[in-house]
């Protein structure tokens, strides 16, 4: 799999209405993106990219980011609160590395990611997670 994304220094993504736009300033694996089946990841089913914290760019939208947490409050998920699009996560299984929604990047072809493996994000629960809420 190969992305227009590899030959670039900078990544550049926002969420549909563009009230969020981001960048990443390094190269991102994006052959190594995954897909999560925990209660949450599965309903929303993006493929997701690992980035450094430190290296993602957030250059317009922080007022127009929602975060959901829930189960062991790790990780913090956000959204814009406009459109609904799901941009990044912090990590439950490794805080140190964002997971950013590869379907907010420009210039990607999703069709590229439809064969995406998936992690194991339900045994990673600590608690009974039977709702959203």
């Amino acid at each position: 799999m190969t992305s227009p994304h590899h030959d670039q220094k900078f990544s550049h993504g926002r969420c549909r209405c563009g009230k969020i736009v981001f960048s990443t300033s390094v190269q991102l694996d994006f052959a190594a993106a995954r897909r999560c089946d925990c209660s949450l990841c599965r309903r929303r089913w993006a493929v997701m990219v690992s980035c450094p914290p430190a290296q993602f760019i957030l250059e317009k939208g922080a007022e127009s980011l929602a975060r959901y947490q829930w189960n062991t409050a790790i990780d913090k998920h956000y959204f814009c609160k406009t459109c609904g699009i799901y941009t990044h996560h912090i990590r439950r299984s490794d805080p140190s590395v964002y997971g950013v929604n590869v379907g907010c990047f420009d210039d990607i072809n999703i069709r590229d990611y439809l064969a995406t493996d998936i992690n194991d994000g339900i045994s990673m629960s600590l608690a009974a997670d039977h709702s959203d809420g």
